[in-house]
C-alpha cells in the first residue's frame, strides 16, 4: 500500500509531463502549473501531472531548475537508508566497470546519473572530494557524507579525510555560498594535508584536493588517455593544452620518443615538468608555456615536420547553446591546425569537454576541418567519458566527452 503523502505538491505543465515520463530528472520553474501546501526550499515536494503521482524531488524557488526529482516511487522514505542504498548501488557499479587499482581513484557519485543531483564525489585514494550544486542534498550532507564512508569502510577501503570544493560559481544559482575546506569526520582527526599522491594508468601524480582544477584531477580521461598512450611507442608527440601534463606522461611512459607539453599557464607547466620527475620521464620529455593557437600558427607556417603525433585536450570553449557554433568555429582552428602540421600518416587525438558542443557538432566540425587542411581521417576510436561518469540516455546533460583517434592521411 502506499504510504500518506506529507510533501506539498507542485503540478506540472503538459511539457514538463512529458519530459519527466521520458526519464528527464529535472523540472523548470516555467513548467510548473500550480501548487498545493507549503513549498520551502531545500525541502522535498511531490510532482503531479493532473491526479498522477510522477515522483518527488528536491525544490528550490531560486534556481531555474525549481524540482530535482530523486525518486518516482510513491513507496519510497527518504531516511538515512534510503540515501545509504543510493550510495551502495553507486558505489558497486564502481567497482565493477572500474575494477582493480582504478577503484582506488575514480568518481563515487555523477550526479543525476547516479540519483543524486547536484552531488560530486571524486575519490583519490583515502581522500574525498566532494561538491554540493543543489540546495537539497546540501541540507543532507550529513547524512551523506556518514553513510558514502560507512559504505567505503565497510567494502575494506580507507578513508583518512573528506574535503568540499564547493568553489564553484553554479552554487550561487542555487543561492549556495561559495566556499571550501574539511567536513569534520567522526572518530578521526582532519588530514594535515590536502595533497595526496594517486597512480593512474601507471602513472604517478600529485593531486591537491583543495586547490587543483575541478575536485583536483580530471578523472574523465583516464581510459582515453590510456588509449592515446597505445599508439605512442616511438612517436614524436606534440601535447596541446597539457595542463598538468596527462596524456603527455602517458605517451613518454609508453615509450614515445620525445614529447613536448604545451599550456598557457606557467603554474600548469611547472607542475607537468613536476609530475615527468616523478615518474623518471624527464629525459623524453619537454616543457612550453605558450598560447596553442599561436604555436600551431607558427609552427605550420614554418613547415614543421617535427612531430607525428598531435593530442589536442582543450578546455571547454563554450559553457551555454547560445556560444556553441562560436566554440565550433574554436575547435575548427586547433584541429585544422594540427591536420596541416601531421605529416600524411601521422596521429591526431582531440576531443571536446562541453556538453553543448554535440558529438553531431563535432564531429561536422572535424569533417570541415580536414576539408580546409585538404587531408583525409581515417578514425582508430571514437570515445567518451570513463564509464564511473555514467551517461543516462535519458539523461542528454550527463553526455558531454568526445573523444577521437585519427591517422590523417
Amino acid at each position: 500500500m502506499k504510504q500518506e503523502r506529507a510533501y506539498p505538491k507542485v503540478f506540472l505543465s503538459a511539457r514538463a509531463e512529458r519530459s519527466v515520463k521520458n526519464g528527464h530528472p529535472w523540472i523548470y520553474g516555467e513548467e510548473i502549473r500550480g501548487t498545493e501546501g507549503a513549498l520551502a526550499d531545500g525541502e522535498l515536494t511531490d510532482v503531479f501531472a493532473g491526479n498522477a503521482y510522477m515522483g518527488t524531488g528536491f525544490y528550490n524557488s531560486r534556481s531555474r531548475i525549481a524540482v530535482r526529482l530523486i525518486s518516482r516511487n510513491a513507496n519510497d522514505g527518504f531516511d538515512a537508508a534510503f540515501w545509504r542504498r543510493r550510495i551502495e548501488y553507486a558505489v558497486g557499479y564502481r567497482r565493477t566497470v572500474m575494477p582493480g587499482a582504478d577503484f582506488d581513484c575514480c568518481r563515487l557519485v555523477h550526479g543525476e546519473a547516479d540519483g543524486m543531483p547536484g552531488l560530486t564525489v571524486d575519490r583519490y585514494g583515502p581522500l574525498l572530494s566532494v561538491q554540493t550544486a543543489c540546495l537539497g542534498m546540501e541540507r543532507i550532507r550529513g547524512v551523506l557524507f556518514r553513510e558514502l564512508v560507512s559504505v567505503l569502510e565497510a567494502g575494506g577501503q580507507t578513508v583518512s579525510g573528506l574535503y568540499e570544493r564547493n568553489d564553484l560559481p553554479l552554487r550561487e544559482k542555487e543561492g549556495l555560498e561559495q566556499k571550501k575546506g574539511w567536513y569534520p569526520l567522526e572518530d578521526r582527526p582532519l588530514p594535515e594535508s590536502a595533497v595526496t599522491e594517486i597512480v593512474e594508468n601507471g602513472v604517478r601524480y600529485l593531486v591537491d584536493v583543495a586547490e587543483g582544477q575541478k575536485t583536483g584531477f580530471f578523472l574523465d580521461q583516464k581510459y582515453n588517455r590510456r588509449a592515446a598512450a597505445r599508439i605512442a611507442a616511438g612517436k614524436r608527440v606534440l601535447d596541446c593544452f597539457t595542463h598538468t601534463g596527462s596524456f603527455g606522461l602517458n605517451a613518454a611512459q609508453a615509450g614515445a620518443e620525445r614529447v613536448t607539453c604545451v599550456d598557457i599557464s606557467a603554474q600548469a607547466v611547472e607542475m607537468a615538468r613536476a609530475n615527468a620527475e616523478r615518474n623518471g620521464l624527464t629525459d623524453r620529455m619537454e616543457f612550453v608555456c605558450g598560447d596553442v593557437f599561436e604555436l600551431l600558427t607558427r609552427l605550420t607556417e614554418e613547415k614543421c615536420r617535427e612531430y607525428d603525433y598531435v593530442i589536442l585536450d582543450p578546455p571547454a570553449f563554450t559553457k551555454s547553446r547560445d556560444t556553441a557554433e562560436a566554440a565550433a568555429r574554436g575547435y575548427k582552428e586547433i584541429n585544422r591546425r594540427a591536420m596541416k602540421l601531421l605529416p600524411r600518416g601521422g596521429y591526431l587525438a582531440t576531443c571536446s569537454c562541453s556538453h553543448f558542443m554535440t558529438d553531431e557538432m563535432f564531429r561536422r566540425m572535424l569533417a570541415s576541418a580536414a576539408r580546409d587542411a585538404a587531408v583525409s581521417l581515417r578514425q582508430i576510436e571514437a570515445r567518451q567519458q570513463a564509464p564511473d561518469h555514467p551517461v543516462l540516455w535519458n539523461v542528454p546533460e550527463t553526455e558531454y566527452l568526445k573523444f577521437y583517434l585519427f591517422q590523417v592521411v
